[in-house]
Order: C-alpha cells, then structure tokens, then sequence
C-alpha cells in the first residue's frame, strides 16, 4: 500500500516538473518526487515482523528475520542532497528573479 503512494506522489512531481512554467513550482515539484522516491526506497526495504540487525545474547540466529538497513542509509543520505539542491535551487531562482523581475520562465526572455 505504501508503494502506491510512493508512486503516486513520484507521478505527481514529474508532472509538476513537465508542465509548471513557474520556478518555484518546478522546485516544488522536484521536492514531491524526491519525497516519492524516498518513501518508494523505504518501502521497498521493508520486512514484515523484521527485527534490527543487531545481534545480542538474546537473539535467536536460526529464526531471526533481519531488516536490511541499507535502503534506510541511503534514503538518509538522499534527504541531505536533496536538502542541498533545494537550498541551490532557491538561490538560483533568488537570482532569476532579481535579474529578470518575474518567477516565470515564459517571461525570462524579455527584457
């Protein structure tokens, strides 16, 4: 279920980032498909009744399903880059705007 979701919202920010002519919108967009593919990579990483995988006296090895929690590290390390490129963007469009007055890319060209 979660999946579907996950899909949906990567849908939803690929259109955004298609079909808005607006900066900001497209930044917004490209923060809606990240959110996506996150939630998708978590998904994907889970493991019904999974326990951590930390290993203790009191762990039974021969029954024990462990959560693997790579996909966990990698959706970490991607909320950061995406942090980053969210703050790039944003400068970016900060200078667009004080150069040409207007968010709209349509209207860049016309000075």
């Amino acid at each position: 279920m979660l999946q579907y979701a996950a899909i949906i919202l990567i849908v939803l920010g690929l259109y955004g980032i298609l079909t808005q002519r607006n900066v900001i919108k497209i930044i917004l967009s490209l923060n809606i498909l990240e959110i996506g593919v996150n939630l998708f990579i978590i998904s994907v990483g889970f493991v019904e009744n999974g326990i951590a995988p930390i290993i203790t006296s009191n762990t039974d090895m021969s029954a024990a399903v462990f959560v693997d929690p790579l996909p966990q590290a990698l959706v970490l390390t991607a909320i950061v880059i995406g942090v980053g490129t969210t703050a790039l963007g944003l400068a970016l469009a900060k200078n667009i705007y004080s150069k040409y007055g207007t968010f709209e890319i349509d209207e860049m060209g016309e000075e």
